[in-house]
């Protein structure tokens, strides 16, 4: 059974606002879920409509009706279960290695995308500007698929980040260099940028190297790359060497 304040809680952590209010995130689908637990972080509650995580604490394990799932599940067909955790604090981590850089982007899908991305590639650490969706919105979470618990994500001034760093930036442009005749370091920040409008002016004002990925097709119509599909053929080139 869950309770009308627990559904209220549960249902109010879809909202960013509330997010940072309590502390709290949703995750839902046992693996998902599973991904969290094994990274240590902090479980508030769990709900289950069957026999799964039956180790945990009883005090925060809640076996509930598929009814009452649906009442908070963020998804139009529920998972078995749903877990609420705290929302870790954000150490400082070195700015070493390749790190990408997000300005502005919007889409939580893409940014889920491109969290499992940076954890396929060895990618430890994403540096979001202050407009970028928020790494602990539901719908992010679950395109993660618990990715976000092995990459760190920091938002900041981008464009104050990036003139204090030291590391070469490289921005993905359409007017680039041709990556696949490009030498790329082990060591840069990648910027990728908004679905839409691509960098912005204050943030390409800081970039070192410029970057695209060339259209092959007869007809070069074709206005964009996703950006998370775009994230995904860079981070391979970086890795590539």
């Amino acid at each position: 059974m869950v309770s009308k304040n627990q559904i209220k809680l549960i249902t109010s952590l879809q909202q960013k606002k509330y997010r940072n209010q309590h502390k709290l995130f949703i995750a839902e689908g046992k693996k998902v879920i599973e991904e969290f637990l094994f990274a240590d972080f902090s479980l508030h509650s769990l709900f289950t409509t069957n026999e799964d995580f039956v180790e945990l604490s009883p005090s925060k394990r809640h076996e509930i009706s598929e009814v009452d799932l649906k009442k908070i599940s963020c998804l139009t067909t529920p998972n078995a279960s749903l877990a609420i955790f705290e929302i870790p604090s954000m150490e400082p981590s070195e700015n070493t290695g390749l790190i990408v850089a997000l300005d502005q982007v919007r889409d939580p899908g893409n940014l889920g995308t491109i969290i499992r991305l940076c954890d396929w590639f060895g990618v430890n650490k994403i540096i979001c500007s202050m407009n970028t969706v928020d790494c602990y919105n539901p719908k992010v979470v679950q395109a993660t698929m618990g990715s976000l618990a092995r990459v760190v994500l920091e938002y900041c001034d981008l464009t104050e980040y990036l003139t204090e760093t030291n590391l070469p930036v490289y921005a993905a442009m359409m007017d680039g260099e041709n990556v696949y005749h490009t030498s790329l370091p082990n060591q840069a920040i990648l910027v990728m940028g908004n679905e839409a409008n691509g960098v912005s002016q204050e943030v390409l004002n800081k970039i070192t190297h410029s970057i695209t990925i060339p259209r092959f097709g007869d007809l070069q119509q074709t206005e964009s790359l996703n950006v998370a599909t775009a994230t995904a053929i860079l981070l391979s080139e970086f890795r590539r060497g």
